[in-house]
């Protein structure tokens, strides 16, 4: 079936929900009006829906194809490429410095989601390209800024991030590429990084790759690691092409899902490049062993953009599984009926359907919340604001990442449900979404690793004040709903967002005071559940927020959005009160596993 735009959504959390009301006024946006925004809204949905969106089963059923070190994308990608390029996309929201056209983050997470969902295997190539733009942006000198930013703003070259080894996953100490220091101030990098998304194709004229790699004498773990540029075509002085760098695809990954997209296994310093000699030709970024740091600037803004793409997929799944539930004729209806009827009238099917639109809004109104916090951190012209809104966009990034992708693989697995059997016959697409979902949980960081990090750096280090600051709100939202007396459906979700939120304390403090008694085991069992409980309670706050502002419409649309929100609240919500007690229960939880551990 064919992908539509969530436009309308997207536009209710802009401007019912305050979010370019909060963004437009800051310093820097002052060209950009809500005139302005809903024409990029549109523009980007027809190009998405007409260009990028037909290319979805021609990729996954073609696949990227490896020949001897080369990479053909399926049939479209390239000419689609190029319209991005044309249309100013990559640029959106980066900086007007070098060549972007500086959006605020809140425009350019709802046109990335819109990406997404057209088309994910496409968009991944974007995704790194933005990362590596915001690392250069942030760590390169004025001459890296100059040199790789405007090309890869124009979408004439492409970037990527090269972290993973065979023996170092997600465990960075262990990486062993070798960074050789020249006698020019360039260094030659030696080694082999897997999973590189984009690492070799055909869409762009050169490849941006930055390195994790570790200098000669540098110290053992993650304090030895530096960062480098190294580009597939060395660059002239005047900003041409030159030699072919010692960098080589060796190969491809068949995998379960994002076809289209090509994962390649890169050499570098193999040798397979006559015209530079072995070792590949990088440059340094910032510091020596400092790598870390920087590429964190990097996997940061990936992390937050997977999670937009945990929304995109359950978008896609939620419109195919919706529109053949209105097709499907299948049963009489439960109050009886002349014949069978469609299937969105049976209560399960209601259910799955409303379950897939509850996560998806929800989840979609936590994400540009958190790009709203992200755009006053850096705007804003009063210190204070931008500090506090740094930590709750930091705060929020691992739940958007890790609660978002776990949507995803539900929302998916349930679109398969809808379709019955021919959910899992692969002609009705629905398959796809639910395969492309499986991987977004893991890269860029594992749900795991999402919630070690939730609970170690976002919540124990600022002793909570982010985590209770947030509390605070879901209350003041509870007393909000209170007021609507007369609004049985307000008055239950005040009722269930109030028993969400006091799950949701609780857990809280259990992390704070069995961390503070030396308890670490206990609390890291339970940082998954403390994370998917955050994700629950705060989209159920977003929604039933949603639900005051559809107050005095009687508009379709908000009539829904209202149902959405009690339907939330109703089935989603619960979550937490049951997540929390598996949080609660830690340290029992951890005793009873001892026989688990090795030594």
């Amino acid at each position: 079936m064919s992908y539509k735009a969530p436009i309308e959504d997207i536009t209710f959390n802009l401007k019912d929900m305050g979010l370019l009301g909060d963004v437009l006024p800051l310093p820097g946006f002052e060209e950009v009006s809500e005139d302005v925004v809903e024409a990029v809204l549109e523009e980007n949905a027809r190009f998405v829906e007409e260009v990028v969106a037909p290319l979805n089963v021609v990729g996954d059923r073609e696949h990227s194809v490896w020949n001897d070190g080369q990479v053909k994308t399926p049939q479209g990608f390239k000419e689609a490429f190029e319209i991005f390029a044309a249309g100013g996309w990559q640029g959106l929201q980066h900086d007007a410095e070098h060549g972007g056209q500086g959006f605020p983050k809140v425009v350019a997470a709802a046109t990335s989601e819109n990406l997404n969902a057209a088309n994910l295997s496409f968009s991944l190539c974007p995704l790194l390209t933005d990362g590596a733009i915001e690392a250069i942006t942030q760590a390169g000198s004025r001459e890296q800024k100059e040199t790789y930013i405007p090309p890869m703003l124009e979408g004439r070259w492409t970037g990527t991030m090269n972290l993973t080894e065979p023996q170092a996953g997600s465990d960075l100490a262990l990486v062993n590429a070798k960074a050789v220091p020249q006698d020019d101030g360039s260094y030659r990098i030696f080694g082999q990084k897997i999973f590189i998304t984009y690492g070799e194709h055909d869409m762009a004229e050169n490849i941006v790759h930055l390195v994790l790699a570790r200098t000669p004498g540098s110290p053992a773990g993650i304090k030895g690691i530096s960062l480098f540029i190294v580009p597939k075509f060395l660059v002239n002085e005047d900003g041409s092409l030159g030699k072919r760098n010692d960098v080589w695809c060796a190969s491809l990954e068949e995998k379960l899902g994002i076809n289209a997209s090509p994962t390649a296994v890169l050499l570098f310093g193999s040798g397979k490049s006559e015209e530079v000699g072995e070792g590949a030709i990088g440059y340094l970024v910032g510091q020596e062993n400092q790598g870390l740091q920087y590429m964190f600037v990097m996997m940061n803004a990936a992390r937050y953009n997977v999670g937009i793409q945990g929304i995109a997929v359950s978008e896609r799944a939620l419109q195919q599984a919706r529109q053949y539930a209105q097709d499907r004729v299948q049963s009489n209806a439960l109050e009886g009926s002349a014949g069978p009827v469609p299937i969105v009238n049976h209560p399960d099917v209601q259910r799955m359907l409303t379950t897939m639109r509850g996560l998806t809004e929800g989840a979609r109104a936590v994400a540009m919340y958190a790009a709203r916090a992200n755009d006053l951190s850096v705007n804003h012209p009063d210190e204070a604001i931008r500090v506090s809104n740094k930590a709750v966009y930091e705060y929020l990034v691992p739940i958007v990442k890790g609660f978002s992708t776990e949507n995803a693989i539900e929302v998916a697995s349930l679109g398969v449900q809808v379709h019955g059997g021919m959910g899992f016959i692969e002609e009705t697409g629905a398959a796809q979404y639910y395969r492309d979902a499986r991987i977004l949980s893991i890269y860029e960081g594992t749900t795991a690793i999402q919630a070690n990090d939730f609970v170690g750096r976002k919540t124990l280090r600022d002793g909570g004040a982010v985590a209770k600051g947030f509390v605070k709100s879901m209350h003041e939202t509870v007393a909000e709903l209170k007021q609507y007396a007369n609004s049985r459906q307000l008055a239950f979700i005040a009722a269930q967002l109030e028993i969400a939120t006091r799950a949701y304390e609780a857990s809280i403090d259990y992390v704070l005071e069995t961390a503070k008694a030396g308890n670490m085991r206990a609390v890291f069992m339970g940082s998954v559940p403390f994370l998917m409980l955050s994700g629950y309670v705060h989209a159920g706050w977003q929604l039933a927020r949603a639900a005051l502002k559809c107050q005095g419409h009687n508009e379709a649309f908000y009539t829904q959005k209202q149902s959405t929100a009690v339907f939330y609240a109703a089935h989603l919500l619960p979550r937490v009160s049951a997540l929390s007690a598996a949080v609660l229960a830690g340290d029992l939880a951890q005793e009873s596993l001892a026989y688990l551990k090795t030594v």
